[in-house]
């Protein structure tokens, strides 16, 4: 007879109202495209060269306008946001979503993974570009402090990472207040720009763009490099999305941070127009010089928002991977009981930092450094437009014309920016390409390598009958409790079984064979955690099933298979684990077996299974064997 059980959906509840997600959105969300306009003006008009003319600076702003429009607004908020995985956002719950785990595509796998990748590379730019930025400031406020803008980032950032095994539940509470003051002071410094020179508005015009573009040449169209850096942080939008929902996001883009980043572009357009030099960050020119010094904290602190969203969001897209089978396993900590997004991973963390930290002291300034930004995310969001327009055709049942015409609208304009930022690559933006490779090539090594032994633990699955037979045939003793097996196989008695019978000629009364599985949704149901089956006396086989964002909890499971009849004894149980030590073929050629000693390395360094399941210490037995790939 067949069971079923399950427990509550760890989706983080809340009651609180739609202003309030609105408002805390604004701290985890928008951060990146948030600060952006800290760098990003005067890298367009830097890359125009000499001293731009007012069709030039009025052509510019329109390119950025309407590159938040296209991007921002249309292709993230309108469309990729209403494509979610059970109301999770992202280019990995987007490839999951699309079936790759029921299904074999390759192509989608392929593009995915490397878009998410990517994020990292980007993750590890976005810091060390935002704090720098704000910290310039300083050079035009009080010059003499110029020599310590580097070393003071470097500083901030260290001590930001340091924090992170502490938790940011308390610090997070401030971040969406913060943000707010943020977009408020922007937008009226850009208003204040405005008012000195109000013909700029002009660029809400798309024809002042276009005519830029086809005006500029090879020019005009190497500037979209630099303008494309005004919505790097749009991805976030769509993969942050699960934190608070589209509905919370959709009204913070839309009442606060559009508005407030477009009047401020236009407001350092305004004071290019009536004279300012574009020697030095335009930003800070707009403010008066009384208020620049408490702009100058003010920047900071935002960028460090923004830094911390980046962080928490490696985090985040690294438990998915590692749930989706594409990393090893990785000791996580949750931070906090008040949201399942509070967890801290230290090797990512650490990482990051050592990058990040490489980053900013190599490259030394933030003008240096937008060379090298930019591409892993252009290259990201030219993946997610090809994975739209199969999601548009397949889930929205959308004709192939009409999602092709959808998506390669957005797949033509990410394309030409992408394109734009391929120049980018010898002057830093290797970089990103070189670290997403790296990414890339571990999460397939590990995938391949965890694939392989699997299926040479399949072969040795004994049937069930016959080992029941073997085992009363030979008098093999029966203990009192229950012994729980994990195990990868779905069928026969596991691996780790037999070698216990072998090796400790002794068996528990009560049995359970246990398969954890990660399914392609991000949250599993109560009627679908658990099904188990008796396929012998005080013999049974479960599966436990988990989304992409949920951590195993085996006892847990065990006390809901337990309440709906499974006859196991709860108060005396002793978990069986295998540990494969894998070891190369000498069969296979040199490429391979090179491989299978990558796969090998990090089997050996990934988190322990019995911290991965949260099962106690004291309670687990650890049988090794040897595998060969």
């Amino acid at each position: 007879m067949s069971h079923v059980a399950g427990d509550a959906v760890n989706r983080p509840a809340s009651t609180a109202s739609l202003s309030a997600l609105g408002l805390s959105a604004l701290g985890v969300v928008f951060g990146d495209i948030g600060t952006s306009p800290l760098y990003t003006f005067k890298t367009v008009l830097g890359l125009t060269g000499g001293s731009p003319d007012a069709a030039t600076v009025i052509g510019v702003l329109s390119l950025v306008v309407w590159t938040l429009i296209i991007i921002t607004t249309l292709k993230y908020v309108s469309v990729a946001m209403r494509i979610d995985n059970d109301g999770e956002g992202g280019i990995l719950a987007l490839m999951s979503l699309l079936g790759v785990k029921r299904r074999h595509r390759p192509a989608i796998i392929a593009v995915g993974l490397f878009g998410a990748a990517l994020i990292y590379g980007d993750g590890a730019i976005t810091p060390a570009i935002s704090v720098l930025s704000a910290l310039e400031g300083l050079e035009i406020v009080l010059p003499t402090l110029a020599s310590y803008v580097l070393p003071v980032s470097v500083l901030i950032l260290v001590i930001l990472f340091a924090i992170q095994p502490q938790g940011t539940s308390r610090i997070g509470r401030t971040f969406g207040p913060i943000m707010a003051l943020w977009f408020a002071v922007i937008a009226l410094l850009g208003i204040w720009g405005i008012y000195r020179y109000p013909s700029v508005l002009f660029a809400i015009d798309p024809r002042y763009a276009v005519s830029y573009l086809v005006a500029g040449g090879a020019k005009g169209f190497l500037v979209l490099g630099g303008v494309f850096l005004c919505v790097t942080g749009a991805e976030a939008l769509y993969a942050d999305m699960g934190h608070f929902g589209a509905r919370p996001v959709r009204l913070a883009w839309s009442g606060v941070v559009f508005p407030s980043l477009v009047l401020n572009y236009a407001g350092q357009a305004a004071l290019v127009l009536d004279g300012a030099p574009i020697s030095d960050n335009i930003f800070y020119r707009l403010c008066p010089s009384l208020l620049q010094l408490p702009l100058v904290a003010l920047a900071t602190i935002a960028t460090i928002v923004a830094s911390q969203s980046i962080i928490t969001g490696a985090y985040s897209m690294t438990r998915q991977a590692i749930q989706l089978g594409w990393l090893p396993r990785m000791h996580i900590t949750q931070t906090s009981a008040e949201g399942y997004g509070q967890i801290y991973v230290g090797t990512v963390n650490w990482l990051l930092m050592l990058v990040t930290l490489g980053l900013m002291v190599g490259f030394g300034k933030s003008d240096n450094l937008a060379s090298a930004y930019g591409i892993a995310v252009a290259a990201t969001m030219l993946m997610t437009s090809a994975l739209l327009f199969i999601a548009l055709h397949e889930i929205w049942e959308w004709s192939v014309i009409t999602a092709g015409a959808v998506a390669g609208a957005f797949f033509l304009v990410d394309a030409a920016f992408f394109a734009a930022n391929i120049t980018k690559v010898a002057e830093g933006g290797y970089v990103p390409l070189l670290l997403a490779a790296l990414v890339y090539g571990v999460m397939v090594i590990w995938h391949l390598g965890a694939r392989a032994v699997t299926a040479r633990i399949q072969d040795k699955v004994t049937p069930v009958e016959a080992f029941v037979s073997e085992i009363a045939k030979e008098g093999i003793p029966r203990v009192p409790g229950t012994a729980v097996f994990l195990t990868r196989t779905h069928q026969g008695v596991p691996p780790v079984m037999v070698w216990h019978v072998k090796h400790n000629r002794a068996l528990h009364e009560k049995l359970l064979v246990l398969t954890v599985t990660t399914q392609s949704v991000p949250w599993i149901g109560d009627t679908e955690r658990l099904t188990f089956d008796e396929i012998a006396p005080c013999f049974w086989r479960a599966t436990g099933r988990y989304g992409f964002m949920e951590r195993p909890d085996i006892p847990a499971l065990l006390q809901h298979a337990h309440a709906l009849g499974c006859g196991i004894d709860l108060s005396d149980v002793t978990y069986y684990v295998g540990h494969e030590t894998v070891v190369p073929d000498d069969h296979h050629n040199a490429l391979l077996r090179a491989v299978a000693a990558l796969f090998a390395f990090m089997q050996r360094n990934s988190a322990h299974v019995t911290d991965y399941f949260k099962l106690p210490i004291d309670a687990v037995v650890e049988i090794g064997r040897e595998v060969s790939i």
